[in-house]
């Protein structure tokens, strides 16, 4: 009993060790293939399907690898660049938009957030102050947050429709859930340049957003703040929005110099 006791023991750091090395090495699979079924993966690592199947149930619920297509394909994932920080233009406006969003949460008496388009919805890449309701990594609807609306509002025709397929979630009395009433309001958020939500996502927290645009005009992220009713009331939306857009206007400024000039003859080619 006693040296079967060992042998288990011995025995047992090598299973993790081994389904470690296999599922980093079906990361660097994706990475060099792109799009695979779990089948071909398998077969590439010289293990059963099932096994194949195992790691990527586990490395798709941590959104290592995610699925695309009818068939069932896997490709990387945006976990990945979470693990790196970012993909170097967010890293960007994420550490340039730091100091401001700092600012901003001590004036505002809010929560202070920079967000981007990730796998359908509005993530944050910068949340100030930092406390126990932690939102960097994790990502919200669109249709029922401020960021979210930002970013839908920047959607083309064609993009927006694929994004308003399907029917939108309720998660509060105040969600909007009506394609028609979303629309409207998205139309409101272009007019004004900025977008609101009062207990659509959470009962109890009303947010406003801004875009943030990068160099060329490109859109990068909302920035926004959130707080309940006692900071943050809707009358003082649209002061809110004026200054939010001016810290998203120093954001850009801030980038653009990190890119710095222009080069000679660029306007011309």
């Amino acid at each position: 009993m006693h040296n079967n006791g060992k042998a288990a023991v011995a025995a047992e750091p090598r299973t993790p060790t081994q389904a470690v090395d296999r599922a980093l090495s079906m990361l660097v699979l994706l990475a060099q293939r792109g799009p695979s079924g779990v089948t071909e993966l398998a077969r590439e690592l010289g293990v059963h399907k099932s096994t194949a199947s195992r790691l990527m149930t586990s490395l798709e619920k941590y959104r290592f690898v995610e699925q695309v297509g009818p068939r069932g394909k896997f490709q990387l994932g945006f976990g990945i660049v979470r693990l790196a920080g970012a993909t170097a233009a967010q890293l960007d406006i994420a550490r340039e938009s730091r100091p401001i969003c700092i600012r901003l949460a001590s004036e505002l008496r809010g929560t202070v957030s920079l967000s981007v388009l990730e796998g359908g919805g509005a993530t944050a890449v910068v949340q100030e102050p930092s406390t126990e309701r932690n939102w960097i990594g994790l990502r919200v609807p669109l249709h029922a947050t401020a960021s979210g609306k930002v970013l839908l509002a920047n959607f083309g025709f064609e993009e927006l429709e694929e994004a308003l397929r399907q029917p939108l979630q309720r998660f509060t009395a105040n969600t909007v859930i009506s394609r028609g009433a979303l629309t409207a309001d998205l139309n409101r958020v272009r007019d004004r340049g900025w977008a609101a939500a009062s207990g659509e996502f959470e009962i109890d927290l009303h947010s406003v957003a801004v875009p943030v645009r990068g160099p060329g005009g490109r859109m990068a992220g909302a920035l926004s703040v959130s707080a309940d009713d006692e900071h943050l009331h809707p009358a003082d939306f649209q002061d809110i929005a004026r200054i939010l857009g001016r810290a998203a206007e120093e954001i850009l400024d801030r980038l653009l110099h990190l890119a710095g000039p222009p080069v000679a003859g660029a306007e011309n080619s």
